[in-house]
């Protein structure tokens, strides 16, 4: 195939349309707890598969973790845990849907089952049978009244995107959990995207590890113009153990009144989770 003919077809896949897939979120019996009226607390976290990560070097002498079984896998799952209750909303990054390397356990379950979320959702983008499945993951006390999984553009297929409505259909909150590709080139392709998913709504949440830096997000992306804001631009999360980098951001609309941020002291992963509690309009009808 010629190159020119070559390049086409590459650019035709990168910017192809893809439809989402109208999904429903398993539901758990859950206790109600005391919650602020029009308040949710929202949390983003890289789970990096319940793997341990403290250092550099265990990138290379750990990597065997992510095609087998390790017992400590369960106390890493334990430890995520723990830190999820105070939490309404949860979107999780490398997750393990059920595989060898996982123990066959679903991560996104068994989080939401050890942490009483009522509602869990796990997106699937990257099947590798037994050995792994890549995964994204949803926990939350709210009912979604729309849930669609959406397969992000790219060169490489794998990357995804849930996207949650809640409230009044009308005039909802629309929360939208990722994790986006590492080059500059795929990640803009993608947020062209999400951007094209949410321009018509007036209170959104983007969050998730969208790999790069908050100005960049903002300044010099399809994200550019859309007044959303970075709740922490300021808060590194990756690495861990030293945090250089703001890779994983909670970006939201002006509508949506701020009032606690931060960056969790939780080096579990290889990532830090990031935290936000923030007031809908009352107009969203919040349940």
């Amino acid at each position: 195939m010629p190159m020119r003919t070559l390049k086409g077809a590459l650019s035709s896949r990168l910017h192809r349309k893809r439809a989402p897939k109208s999904v429903h979120c398993s539901e758990l019996i859950y206790r109600p707890r005391p919650q602020k009226p029009g308040h949710i607390r929202l949390l983003s976290f890289n789970i990096q598969v319940g793997i341990n990560t403290q250092q550099y070097r265990h990138y290379l002498t750990r990597s065997w973790q992510h095609l087998l079984p390790n017992s400590r896998r369960s106390r890493t799952l334990d430890q995520i845990a723990a830190a999820l209750p105070d939490f309404d909303l949860v979107a999780l990054q490398e997750a393990d849907g059920g595989s060898l390397r996982s123990g066959f356990i679903n991560q996104t379950e068994y989080l939401a089952l050890k942490c009483q979320f009522p509602y869990w959702y796990h997106q699937l983008n990257r099947n590798l049978g037994k050995l792994a499945q890549h995964s994204n993951g949803l926990l939350s006390r709210f009912k979604p009244t729309i849930l669609e999984d959406h397969k992000l553009p790219g060169l490489i297929p794998g990357r995804g995107a849930i996207v949650a409505q809640f409230g009044d259909p009308q005039d909802p909150l629309v929360v939208v959990m990722m994790h986006l590709a590492l080059s500059q080139r795929a990640r803009n392709i993608q947020l062209s995207y999400i951007s094209d998913l949410v321009r018509a709504y007036n209170h959104v949440v983007l969050m998730g590890d969208m790999n790069t830096h908050a100005d960049q997000l903002l300044n010099n992306s399809p994200l550019k113009g859309s007044d959303l804001h970075a709740v922490h631009s300021e808060l590194n999360t990756f690495p861990s153990w030293r945090p250089s980098r703001s890779l994983d951001h909670i970006l939201v609309s002006p509508s949506l009144k701020v009032h606690q941020v931060g960056v969790l002291n939780l080096p579990i992963s290889d990532h830090l989770p990031v935290a936000v509690e923030v007031e809908v309009p009352q107009s969203v009808h919040l349940e």
